[in-house]
């Protein structure tokens, strides 16, 4: 086991710190909410990822590549969610208001909860997370894994996320970089909207070609 997890992490590492949109919704979470909610959102994250790495261990990348259209409408879901989420703060920022509170459906969840729901369905948004850990786990792990070595793996991709995220809010949570958002809420606002927008076209983008 030991390894095989000197051969992942190294791989998994630098796929982490890969600016993406996990990198985006952590960091709003965190400049708009404070520490509760960037670490809830980084949270989410790890939790996606642990979610996808286990579908990977179950078969699901195999799956992926032999039944093409699926991958490619899970793919389409996800982008659609995130050109909606970028849509949304683009509206509240031209309205002048608070994208956090724009973006998520009014249910008297507290800021925490919303935020973990962001980082676990920004995520979930990008299964090309299950073609990773699938290629990743060929090449590294037996055909049939037994159970506590691969949730041994899971968690160790799930912790890492949550380490690397955590560190990012805590980060980008200092009460001068909170000021500093308040300043600039709405060019904030809008340029993350703006790259969620992006980033969902281009996934979409790469699956209509």
């Amino acid at each position: 086991m030991e390894a095989q997890l000197a051969l992942l992490l190294p791989v998994w590492l630098v796929a982490l710190a890969t600016p993406g949109p996990d990198t985006l919704a952590v960091s709003h979470a965190a400049l708009s909410g404070g520490r509760r909610p960037g670490l809830a959102c980084a949270a989410g994250v790890a939790t996606g990822i642990a979610i996808w790495a286990a579908a990977a261990l179950c078969g699901l990348a195999l799956l992926f590549a032999q039944a093409g259209w699926l991958y490619r409408i899970v793919t389409l879901i996800g982008a659609a969610y995130l050109v909606l989420l970028g849509a949304r703060m683009l509206r509240a920022a031209w309205n002048g208001g608070d994208a956090a509170a724009a973006t998520v459906a009014a249910g008297g969840a507290p800021a925490p909860a919303k935020a973990f729901r962001r980082g676990l369905i920004t995520n979930l948004a990008n299964p090309k997370a299950a073609a990773l850990f699938g290629s990743l786990f060929a090449v590294a792990l037996s055909p049939h894994p037994g159970l506590v070595e691969g949730a041994t793996l899971a968690l160790a991709f799930a912790g890492t996320c949550l380490a690397w995220y955590a560190l990012l809010a805590a980060l980008l949570a200092r009460p001068r970089d909170a000021v500093a958002y308040r300043r600039a809420a709405r060019g904030v606002n809008a340029l993350a909207g703006a790259a969620f927008l992006g980033f969902g076209v281009r996934l979409a983008w790469a699956e209509a070609r």
